[in-house]
């Protein structure tokens, strides 16, 4: 199989998020490219595939350092949200709202 095609296959299950068993046919069978991105990544070879492009990016000026974060991806866990806090004990001082004399 033709790494080229291997790597767009990477690529495009990246990009869309699809599950590796609806990978397009024109990447190939889909399980030699999950077999090879699994293989690459223990191996280390997709870190330093990625770390030549960044430097070829960089000499070309073509990286752009900019990050974006959607808040409909960042969540807090469920208990993490609307907890109640512990009551201060009342100490005997005046309350929350006062009469005026």
């Amino acid at each position: 199989m033709d790494d080229r095609r291997v790597i767009n296959g990477m690529l495009y299950k990246a990009k869309t998020g699809i599950a590796w068993r609806d990978l397009p046919e024109r990447y190939g069978p889909w399980k030699t490219v999950y077999n090879r991105f699994w293989r690459w990544s223990r191996t280390g070879v997709l870190t330093r595939l990625v770390g030549q492009v960044r430097v070829i990016a960089e000499a070309i000026d073509e990286l752009d350092a900019e990050v974006s974060v959607d808040s409909s991806i960042v969540r807090a866990h469920q208990h993490a949200a609307g907890a109640r806090r512990p009551r201060e004990p009342h100490t005997g001082g005046p309350s929350g709202s006062r009469r005026t004399q």
